[in-house]
């Protein structure tokens, strides 16, 4: 079963790398892959809703999803399977972006990007979920700029979603004081 799984994400990366590359797309692709770096528009994201009385509440889910989302994936799953990065195992594979010293199962960006997405759609509805958007090209970029494996990107959201839904209960279980937010959903 690893096996055919490794098998289908080599051929995949190389089928990318071999018919989807273009000079119109790889500069998008690099920019969003960029724009998941250490979370940051998350981040950033989270510290602004923390500024209004009104959206403090959903800032701070997010703010806290992002941290059990980072414990979650790099400090306890990544360090376990202690997978290799595609282009360490995939000799004819470019990479668009500087490689990294981290392994590779599952995607750190995909994991924040998607906990991301869900505390903001939980928080704010329609609205919220329009963070999917950037979410799914983060994810998506990291496979065309070769960084990531596919299932890495597939277990990243699995990762991120369920951490985030996992600490929103939570919250809104244990945190109900007007300090972040009444009732807003």
């Amino acid at each position: 079963m690893i096996a055919a799984i490794q098998n289908f994400d080599t051929s995949a990366l190389l089928y990318i790398q071999d018919f989807l590359r273009t000079p119109f797309l790889t500069p998008i692709m690099v920019f969003f892959s960029k724009l998941g770096n250490i979370g940051f528009i998350w981040i950033f994201t989270g510290l602004l809703l923390l500024i209004s009385k009104k959206t403090r509440r959903g800032g701070f889910d997010l703010l806290i999803c992002l941290i059990a989302a980072y414990i979650v994936n790099d400090l306890i799953i990544k360090p376990l399977v202690a997978r290799p990065r595609p282009y360490d195992t995939i000799e004819v594979l470019q990479i668009l972006v500087k490689p990294l010293s981290s392994y590779s199962l599952p995607s750190g960006h995909t994991n924040f990007s998607f906990a991301a997405a869900l505390a903001l759609t939980l928080a704010y509805g329609k609205k919220g979920a329009l963070a999917y958007i950037p979410a799914v090209l983060i994810a998506v970029s990291r496979c065309y700029v070769g960084v990531h494996y596919p299932s890495d990107v597939l277990l990243g959201m699995l990762c991120g979603t369920l951490v985030a839904l996992a600490v929103y209960l939570l919250l809104q279980k244990y945190i109900k004081t007007d300090f972040i937010r009444k009732n807003m959903l």
